[in-house]
């Protein structure tokens, strides 16, 4: 399993801000549905909202890697307008010097929560 991810998802379920960001370039760009965030400071803004909104939490299903490549099967979990709900995601990340560069993640069925 890549070092990097796994960081990435304990960060993200402590919902150690901190520590999340400390994962990613000074430059890396996210995309989730039609939303993209590029740098740390809109990074900042996405991740800290999704954290206090979302209640999310991950597992981690499946793992394939190749070099800086790493693609997950994930779970996620959320409160979205008072109900909890549960997606399957799938995630394809670049890696540099052991932090995340790029992310691109897909929910099943949209990545949209309207």
């Amino acid at each position: 399993m890549s070092e990097a991810l796994r960081r990435h998802v304990d960060a993200f379920n402590a919902r150690d801000l901190d520590a999340l960001l400390a994962g990613f370039t000074e430059d890396a760009v996210w995309v989730t549905g039609t939303t993209a965030v590029r740098g740390i400071d809109e990074l900042t803004d996405f991740f800290a909202d999704a954290m206090t909104q979302l209640l999310p939490t991950l597992t981690i299903q499946d793992v394939l890697t190749d070099g800086d490549r790493v693609a997950a099967q994930l779970t996620e979990t959320l409160t979205h307008d008072g109900q909890k709900r549960t997606f399957s995601i799938a995630g394809f990340y670049r890696l540099r010097d052991g932090r995340i560069i790029s992310a691109k993640i897909y929910r099943e069925g949209s990545a949209e929560l309207a």
